[in-house]
């Protein structure tokens, strides 16, 4: 069971990509910590999958097919999230694709793709789940005899960034360009719905074992996992579970101080200012 800070009991959470990865294992986490979670992905079975996880441990899941970089899909199944319980506690926007082209060969088609998942969804995920947080903020406010000023959570949306924001790297032009426009709208954001209570914060991870990083080319992923742990004081790279924890955190009470901000679990990989 967790410590009070991080007990998300009688909390709502929606997560993008929550079909594997980072996002499956967040979604998961949260659940265990007591929310209500919704899924969201466009991988149904991967949903599924993921569900059944959070039901075998006792907790409650709920799912929604959807295509990030469609505005309208986004809206819809935060807003049904929202009115199931009259409330939307926490959004963690991790759905993401990974692209790598030299800059001399990225073509149109590239950049447009990894900005609308990459960026564009995580945008309309934040818009949402603002929009829904306000709303049910005022009405507590209006209620106030029913929701002591104690009991209320305002809310905490999270971003998922990369540690590509902090170094230049081959073929990371697409990706990289996505992630960094992440953290301005982190940062923008932020200062926009904090008069709400409401707060914004990015996760930055390092390189992570996931199903998005593992390459066709096996030969390619050693190398690159080889040069992770080499670059690591930790000597080792991520496990998506290492970033739900993240996720937690600036999903709980722990992190209440907490907004604007880049937290980078990349093993030591980066040390930025």
């Amino acid at each position: 069971m967790p410590l009070t800070a991080y007990d998300l009991t009688g909390r709502t959470a929606f997560v993008t990509g929550a079909a594997s990865g980072i996002g499956r294992a967040s979604a998961v986490l949260l659940a265990e910590a007591g929310a209500t979670v919704h899924c969201a992905d466009r991988d149904t079975q991967g949903l599924h999958e993921t569900a059944t996880l959070i039901k075998a441990a006792g907790g409650t899941a709920h799912i929604h097919t959807l295509d990030v970089s469609d505005r309208a899909q986004v809206d819809e199944a935060v807003a049904t999230a929202a009115a199931a319980t009259g409330r939307l506690d926490v959004m963690a926007a991790i759905a993401g694709i990974m692209h790598n082209s030299p800059v001399l060969e990225t073509l149109d088609e590239d950049l447009d793709r990894v900005l609308n998942i990459n960026f564009k969804g995580v945008l309309y995920a934040c818009q949402a789940a603002a929009r829904a947080m306000i709303a049910a903020n005022a009405s507590a406010t209006a209620n106030a005899d029913s929701d002591s000023v104690e009991s209320r959570h305002p809310g905490s949306i999270i971003t998922m960034a990369s540690g590509a924001v902090d170094t230049g790297g081959p073929g990371l032009l697409c990706y990289g360009a996505a992630k960094a426009a992440v953290v301005q709208l982190t940062k923008t954001l932020a200062t926009e719905v904090g008069p709400h209570g409401i707060r914004v914060n990015a996760v930055a991870p390092g390189w992570i074992r996931t199903p998005m990083t593992d390459r066709h080319d096996t030969d390619a992923q050693a190398h690159t996992e080889g040069l992770m742990v080499r670059m690591s004081p930790l000597g080792r790279v991520g496990e998506p579970e290492d970033i739900a924890h993240a996720v937690l955190h600036l999903a709980s009470d722990a992190s209440a101080f907490t907004t604007g901000q880049i937290l980078r679990p990349n093993g030591g990989v980066a040390m930025p200012w």
